[in-house]
């Protein structure tokens, strides 16, 4: 009875960079970033088995209220219009890829003023394991929970090499308890998303901490009080960072609590509309691809 849950932008953003560009439609669209995503769900499928799919989307990738808390948040992602900068040759992709989608039937959601991940998030806290988290983002590490059986099928390797991510396997990476990794990351900070972290302190730093506390509030009261755990140099660098501090928590761990609409989430038994998975497959030449993932719902 599986849940999988397809961290979408993650996927096909792994696609695109990993998928030849001279995959192109018979007019000449490149068509690399819709093939890969299909493929490598197809791939999942056949490997994981899940009863259940959600195709999760970012419903904003800069939500106000993570703006709110910290203005730099993701700032370094932003292209000269404002938007998210993603190359010129994905963009036209997508809404594609979503029409394949939806033709298949397989459940889609983005939740306005959420991302991906606080969805995902929310998922895997309501809905009933086991779970699986596909992304090559580490940040959902935080979501693993070995009693309800969430793991994180890892692709920073790719789809054939992936990393099956539990408690364990971040305690071997990380050095931490491995329920401890939201804290570890907080501290650490992220520059992909624009997160300085408690500046000064790096990962092995990280780590030390998250190996003694359990939350960044007890890190800084510890701070504070002159907890002899931490040297002088540590707390002092905490205590300069305070205000980070005080926000990280809400800022870096995903919600729990998003409002996801009522759904079908169940594998489709049939398509939603062949005639239109028919129409793209021609257009866009995707030929290989939908057979492959039409086998893989088991449709044959």
């Amino acid at each position: 009875m599986t849940l999988m849950l397809l961290d979408s932008a993650s996927l096909w953003y792994r696609a695109y960079f990993g998928m030849p560009d001279t995959l192109v439609s018979p007019s000449g669209l490149p068509v690399n970033a819709i093939r890969g995503y299909l493929d490598m769900t197809s791939r999942l499928l056949v490997k994981y088995k899940p009863d259940r799919l959600v195709a999760c989307l970012e419903g904003d990738w800069r939500p106000s209220w993570r703006v709110k808390l910290f203005p730099d948040y993701k700032l370094n992602r932003i292209d000269e219009e404002g938007e998210e900068d993603e190359p010129d040759t994905l963009s036209p992709q997508i809404p594609i890829l979503l029409d394949v989608i939806d033709a298949l039937g397989i459940a889609m959601v983005g939740v306005d003023d959420y991302e991906a991940d606080d969805l995902m998030a929310t998922f895997s806290v309501k809905q009933q394991g086991p779970i699986r988290i596909v992304t090559g983002d580490r940040d959902l590490f935080q979501l693993a929970d070995d009693k309800r059986d969430v793991k994180i099928v890892y692709l920073a390797k790719g789809i054939s090499n992936h990393d099956l991510v539990d408690l364990k396997w971040i305690a071997d990476k990380y050095q931490i308890p491995g329920d401890r990794y939201a804290l570890f990351a907080m501290i650490r900070g992220d520059s992909s998303d624009g997160l300085p972290g408690i500046r000064g302190i790096g990962e092995k730093g990280a780590a030390n901490i998250a190996n003694q506390f359990s939350s960044l509030v007890d890190v800084m009261k510890a701070a504070r009080e002159g907890d002899e755990r931490l040297t002088t140099n540590i707390r002092k660098k905490l205590l300069e960072s305070a205000d980070y501090a005080a926000i990280a928590p809400k800022l870096v761990s995903c919600a729990l609590d998003v409002a996801i609409p009522e759904m079908q989430i169940g594998i489709p038994k049939q398509p939603k509309s062949m005639k239109k998975i028919e129409e793209l497959k021609n257009e866009y030449g995707l030929g290989a691809s939908i057979d492959r993932i039409i086998s893989a719902l088991g449709w044959n």
